[in-house]
C-alpha cells in the first residue's frame, strides 16, 4: 500500500534530519532525493523548494551537521562561564544526552574522498578544539599537557557513541565520571 503523502510542505531542517540518517546508515550514495522524499512521504518535488540539486543538499547537510552537532555546544552561553571542570562535565553530558557524535563517523567516511566534507570535517575539529583547549587551559593545563586532554576529549566523543553505543545509561555514567576525573586531574 502506498504512504499517504503529507499535506503542507516540510522544512529544510526535516530534509536534513533524514539526510543525515540516510549518511549513517548508507553512506553519502544512500543520501538520494527520491528515497528522503519517500521517507518524509512528500512528493520528490518538494525537495526543490529548499535545494537547488543533491549537490546544494550537501553544501547545507554539511552546514546542519556543524550547526546542530557543534555549534548548539560551543556557542551555548551557559558553557562559555564558571568553573571549568563544571563546564566541561556540562558539555560532556550535553554530548551524551543529545547524541552529538552519532554522525561523526558518517561524515568522516565521506571526507575520505569528498574535499567539501573534509573542508567541513576539518572545520568542526578546529572548532572542538578551540573550544576545548579553552576550558582545559582555565583548569591550568599548558603545553603537550592541554594538546594531549584536548586531543583525547575530541576523538574519544567522536567514537563514543559507535564504539560503545551498548553500554547501559549506568555504565556511561560511571565511566563519564571516571574519564573527566582522569582528564581534569593533575
Amino acid at each position: 500500500m502506498p504512504r499517504p503523502r503529507r499535506v503542507g510542505r516540510v522544512s529544510k531542517e526535516q530534509w536534513l534530519a533524514v539526510a543525515l540518517e540516510e549518511l549513517e546508515k548508507g553512506g553519502i550514495e544512500a543520501v538520494r532525493i527520491e528515497r528522503l522524499a519517500k521517507n518524509l512521504s512528500v512528493a520528490r518535488s518538494g525537495f526543490y523548494w529548499h535545494f537547488k540539486d543533491r549537490q546544494d543538499l550537501y553544501g547545507h547537510l554539511l552546514d546542519y551537521w556543524f550547526h546542530e552537532y557543534t555549534e548548539i555546544v560551543t556557542t551555548n552561553p551557559l558553557l562559555h562561564a564558571g568553573d571549568p571542570k563544571v563546564r566541561l562535565e556540562r558539555v560532556t553530558r550535553m554530548i551524551e544526552e543529545q547524541d552529538l557524535g552519532k554522525y561523526d563517523l558518517a561524515i568522516r567516511s565521506w571526507a575520505k574522498y569528498d574535499e567539501m566534507a573534509q573542508d567541513a570535517v576539518d572545520r568542526v575539529i578546529e572548532v572542538r578544539m578551540k573550544f576545548l583547549r579553552r576550558i582545559f587551559s582555565e583548569m591550568g593545563f599548558k603545553g603537550e599537557e592541554l594538546e594531549m586532554r584536548t586531543m583525547l576529549y575530541v576523538c574519544y566523543h567522536t567514537w563514543e557513541s559507535a564504539t560503545f553505543h551498548s553500554a547501559s545509561p549506568r555504565k556511561r555514567a560511571r565511566m563519564r565520571k571516571l574519564r573527566l576525573n582522569l582528564l581534569s586531574s593533575r
